[in-house]
């Protein structure tokens, strides 16, 4: 409960919020009640003099739906599907916010965005300003215009974009929203005695063969692309923290420092160099 009491006074952080999150698994369409709360969450947290970055997935799902596309999209119309979708997402972000008299801002990066020097630096450069303005910035990959997730310019899937940029902001905390409760010793939609880990100090192999693949048919990451962004923020010196969006609150928990979901301890290395890491990506595959 010690290490978790230190949440408390974590002022930057980043949360990641999935495709299942914003929309209905069914339909694909919008969950507007449920967004509607996670801002207001959002909202009483920058009430309490947090800042706050969202890192929200969707824009592909919501655009696929509005098109009418029932296969899964790729190239072309998935890049149609994300200049649509991003637009009715970043709509709704506004309209829910604007409720509350805050402003936000859009930011698409690519890995260009956080991989180049001078569009790293450019980048950093607005997080700070908006933050300054107490501006709520929402990004998203720039999926219009990269969509290949073998490709230089695209992330792949959020939870590493997210990393980046809790690494790029020198966040404190990363709240990752995930359809599980944490990190398991096994797979709990197969394996029923399953334990939650509560706590990993160290990121090992041992924890990297627990992440067996995807947990949800709706966003593009799973289990081992949550560890591997553990690995980006813990060793950039953030603590970071796996919980279930099924419950918004409990990003409340989370920043009261409840035991809640899996914390990933930071442990940030005397020679970190965030360019070179980004290059040479160190961390293990699981």
């Amino acid at each position: 409960m010690e290490l978790r009491a230190t949440l408390k006074e974590k002022k930057r952080i980043v949360i990641k919020v999935g495709t299942s999150t914003v929309t209905y698994a069914k339909t694909g369409n919008i969950n507007l009640e449920k967004l509607e709360k996670f801002v207001r969450v959002l909202f009483n947290l920058r009430n309490r003099g947090k800042e706050i970055i969202v890192v929200s997935s969707g824009a592909v799902g919501i655009g696929k739906n509005v098109l009418g596309i029932i296969e899964k999209p790729a190239g072309s119309v998935k890049q149609a599907c994300a200049a649509v979708g991003q637009g009715r997402l970043m709509m709704i972000y506004e309209k829910f916010f604007a409720e509350y008299s805050q402003l936000t801002a859009q930011v698409l990066l690519t890995k260009e965005s956080v991989y180049s020097k001078t569009c790293r630096i450019h980048a950093r450069e607005t997080f700070e300003e908006l933050l300054a303005m107490n501006v709520v910035p929402i990004v998203n990959a720039n999926d219009a215009i990269s969509v290949d997730e073998d490709s230089y310019g695209n992330f792949g899937d959020n939870d590493t974009m997210s990393a980046d940029v809790a690494a790029l902001v020198e966040a404190d905390l990363l709240i990752m929203m995930s359809d599980i409760e944490g990190l398991y010793t096994d797979d709990p939609h197969k394996n029923p005695l399953a334990k939650l880990i509560p706590e990993v100090p160290v990121l090992d192999e041992k924890i990297g063969r627990m992440a067996k693949g995807a947990v949800t048919k709706v966003g593009t990451g799973g289990m081992e692309t949550k560890i591997a962004a553990a690995n980006i923020v813990t060793d950039a010196g953030a603590d970071m923290v796996i919980v279930n969006s099924n419950n918004l609150n409990n990003v409340n928990k989370v920043v009261a420092g409840e035991e809640i979901g899996t914390l990933f301890l930071a442990h940030k290395r005397p020679d970190f160099d965030f360019k070179k890491y980004l290059t040479e990506r160190p961390y293990f595959k699981a």
